[in-house]
């Protein structure tokens, strides 16, 4: 199963300044445009490592990878950054809101290393497809800083939330405390007790890994890794930095990533025409769509279509998805909303092959808006399961990209890894 380690984390000083300005979202979140924003908030900023700057006079693409690097360095020297006195977990703690929900939920995590597997040995399991080119930008930064910057977000089974329950039991200090401009409040607290280390790590131990958030960072780790060859005994090259979280946690919430459509005209009356068949097609209020998607449930799509037109479409014939929807897959796979969505709606009945024209918001009010700003409609979805995301992990398939949206993300800049800190 998992081996698991604590770790002497980095972690800025108050040399480097308030705590605000140091942290920011995960790379691959931030628009140029947001990454400039953070960038002037501090020059201590954590986008300063995870998105270096490429200027106009660097003599090739790579050069901003070396200078994250000298950063990283010059942070240390100057004791911008500054490691742990001896190896610790990290409990995180994320406090929110969602849309739903009754009052504010909160979702722990345990920050450690995780030594990387190949996802044949089914120890750390994926569930989304990854593409190559977010690996090697990733590869680039990883192996010139030689440190993992960010931290990506895994998930454990849990059954009665034993290990849940001994997270947050065990001793504490706290080291950050900050509020995001999201409203997310995040408090990362190192468990520096070696009887609470020692039995975390053992229950941690015995688990399997579901990647809920960075395959990229994960397989880039897995290829940074392999570049090494084989070597006697655990060496840094093998562990990456994962924020590790129980599928008991009430407070673990999974949202929806809908989806909009560019250059594919439609109007209402094709929209009930095409659909209509394998679909029980109506109209609804726009302003009332949201709520009709979520009482509908499973296969159900809200539609949204310029001129203000809103359409719920709900699957006529669930039980027949097996033979409905063609190709290889478990019945697990093609029952997603977003299988159905692309096998069956877009592709099959729209005739939109590929994903050139396919776009991607998180945010409902936006694809709400999306028809009226230039796109051609906007499909909102319901969520996916932990337990969708589960099964289909453990058949070893992957689910298509933008399935999973697990809110909020790990902030960057709490914590960070370098691979000469590794306690051997």
């Amino acid at each position: 199963m998992a081996t698991i380690r604590p770790f002497r984390g980095l972690r800025f000083t108050p040399q480097a300044g308030p705590i605000d300005q140091l942290v920011a979202p995960p790379y691959d979140v931030l628009t140029p445009e947001e990454r400039d924003a953070f960038a002037a908030k501090n020059p201590h900023n954590i986008v300063h490592l995870t998105l270096p700057e490429q200027k106009p006079d660097d003599r090739s693409k790579y050069v901003k990878y070396a200078r994250s690097a000298a950063l990283l360095a010059d942070w240390r020297r100057n004791g911008v950054l500054a490691p742990e006195a001896e190896p610790v977990l990290y409990r995180y703690v994320q406090t929110f809101s969602v849309p739903g929900a009754d009052g504010p939920l909160a979702r722990t995590s345990v920050i450690a290393l995780l030594k990387t597997e190949p996802y044949e040995k089914g120890v750390v399991l994926p569930h989304e497809q990854t593409f190559p080119k977010h690996k090697e930008d990733r590869l680039r930064l990883l192996e010139a800083t030689r440190a993992h910057l960010e931290c990506i977000f895994g998930l454990y089974e849990d059954p009665g939330a034993r290990l849940f329950d001994a997270v947050r039991a065990a001793p504490a200090e706290k080291a950050a405390d900050v509020t995001t401009e999201d409203g997310v409040r995040h408090e990362l607290q190192p468990i520096r007790d070696p009887e609470a280390i020692r039995a975390l790590v053992f229950a941690l131990d015995e688990k399997k890994v579901w990647i809920a958030d960075g395959h990229h960072r994960y397989e880039t780790a897995c290829a940074f890794r392999a570049q090494l060859g084989e070597r006697p005994g655990l060496v840094a090259e093998d562990f990456l930095m994962m924020a590790l979280s129980s599928m008991s946690d009430p407070g673990l919430a999974l949202l929806p990533t809908h989806r909009t459509l560019r250059d594919v005209p439609l109007t209402a009356d094709e929209v009930r025409a095409k659909l209509g068949g394998r679909f029980e097609v109506r109209d609804v209020a726009k302003e009332a769509l949201l709520r009709a998607l979520e009482e509908a449930g499973a296969h159900a799509f809200g539609i949204v279509l310029p001129g203000g037109a809103a359409l719920l479409a709900t699957l006529r014939e669930p039980e027949r998805l097996g033979e409905l929807i063609g190709g290889e897959g478990s019945l697990d796979l093609k029952s997603l909303d977003v299988t159905i969505l692309h096998s069956m709606v877009l592709e099959e009945l729209l005739g939109v092959r590929g994903l050139d024209r396919v776009g991607y918001t998180r945010n409902p009010e936006e694809a709400l808006r999306a028809p009226e700003e230039g796109c051609s409609a906007a499909f909102l979805m319901n969520p996916p399961s932990v337990d969708d995301m589960r099964r289909i992990a453990l058949g070893g398939e992957k689910m298509p990209q933008k399935s999973t949206f697990y809110y909020p993300k790990i902030l960057s800049g709490l914590v960070l890894w370098s691979l000469s800190d590794f306690d051997a």
